[in-house]
């Protein structure tokens, strides 16, 4: 006789609201069957107030096989071309809420197809190429077609701005946020000490790009990869942490009178200097060529392909380690909110901990958005519509640990 898992049991219950007590009625269309787009899925059919979860993807052999996989009745694979804009359109207006789960070059395209057919949306953001500014400024039209686009919920950027905002609504002045974040491998192995559990090519651009902040109320752009600091989290260290970009993602446009804004990447003792070696050989950058043989070749693309079997996690475990640090003004006086969270990797279902902390915040939002826990219409960073208190109680359901340190 078949027999649902404890484990799975406890999840749908928990998933169960007060807003869907007549049954199910949420249709979620997911675009892109990779990791996180599974992992979504997989959260989305846990919750009874989700009624259909459609995993769309142009290789749709691929969202077939995830759909065997998590077997459920409320799952189905789609084909979807994310760049035939009619195509698009026509699946979305099957559903309710759109998560995007695609590569952040297609952010803006799903976007403007979201709001030509009428139906909410999020997705991973992606501040490299000013894909989630250029989304930000649809809010006109999202607002005049009566639905809400959240970009940027992922980990960083996603996470960290729901519990920045949050912090910073527990305090009369924001001063200061500073955020960390790292996923690394829990047995880190030589020579990076590091293993992708997203898209290397992703984090190429991070390391590469500069890093913008806010320091004594000025903006500025500085090296990633510099100001190495130490840190240490409860059964990790010593870490280092340093500046890459895109991590302050919206939050100085969102809170502009902030005397500081940082974010730094956590890694394993020497990463850094490793990396910069690389950066500074002009190895990583996406727009640099040089002649080999008589032919242009790409040193990023090169370099890509040496490291992908390096760094591939494959089977190992991974750890995500977050610290959210607001401070201000309470009452007169000073006053702050930190955030932390340690999530070690799923090892019943074989999900990465970057998947579990990541695939569950956008699954968690797009539900607050369908369920109506989210209800102004327009385009918002997370900072500015996720209600931290709810997120935190809802991302804990799903085993993802989020506490406040005093």
């Amino acid at each position: 006789m078949f027999q649902i898992k404890k484990s799975v049991l406890a999840h749908i219950l928990l998933c169960t609201k007060e807003t869907n007590r007549e049954g199910p009625n949420m249709r979620v269309l997911v675009l892109g069957s990779g990791l996180m787009g599974k992992e979504a899925a997989r959260d989305l059919v846990n919750c009874q107030g989700v009624a259909k979860t459609t995993l769309a993807d142009y290789d749709v052999e691929k969202a077939k096989r995830t759909c065997e996989i998590l077997q459920s009745p409320k799952l189905q694979a789609a084909f979807v071309d994310a760049s035939n804009e009619e195509q698009l359109i026509s699946l979305m207006k099957e559903h309710d809420v759109v998560i995007n789960a695609l590569f952040y070059s297609f952010n803006v395209a799903v976007a403007k197809a979201a709001i030509a057919a009428g139906v909410h949306s999020v997705d991973l953001g992606g501040h490299i190429g000013q894909a989630t500014e250029r989304v930000l400024e649809m809010t006109d039209e999202a607002k005049e077609a009566g639905v809400t686009l959240i970009p940027d919920l992922g980990v960083a950027p996603g996470m960290i701005n729901i519990l920045a905002g949050y912090g910073a609504s527990q305090l009369d002045k924001a001063e200061s946020i500073k955020l960390y974040v790292g996923g690394i491998p829990l047995r880190p192995e030589p020579p990076l000490e590091y293993n992708h559990v997203f898209s290397m090519e992703g984090v190429f651009d991070h390391y590469t790009d500069p890093s913008f902040i806010i320091r004594n109320g000025q903006k500025r752009e500085i090296p990633s990869l510099s100001e190495v600091e130490p840190i240490h989290f409860e059964k990790f260290g010593p870490l280092e942490a340093f500046h890459t970009a895109g991590g302050t993602s919206t939050l100085s446009y969102s809170y502009p009178e902030l005397e500081c804004l940082e974010y730094k990447t956590v890694r394993y003792p020497g990463h850094a200097e490793k990396f910069k070696l690389l950066v500074d050989l002009n190895l990583t950058r996406a727009d640099y060529t040089v002649e080999v043989n008589g032919m242009q070749v790409k040193p990023r693309d090169v370099l890509l392909k040496t490291l992908d079997p390096i760094v591939d996690l494959k089977d190992k475990e991974d750890v995500v380690l977050l610290r959210v640090e607001t401070k201000g003004v309470k009452e007169g006086s000073k006053a702050g909110r930190t955030y932390e969270m340690i999530t070690h990797k799923d090892q019943t279902n074989n999900v990465t901990a970057m998947a579990r902390a990541t695939a569950n915040t956008i699954s968690v939002v797009a539900q607050m958005i369908g369920s109506g826990s989210i209800t102004k219409t327009g385009v918002y960073p997370p900072e500015q519509i996720v209600p931290g208190d709810e997120y935190i109680k809802e991302m804990a359901k799903r085993g993802v640990i989020i506490t406040e340190v005093l």
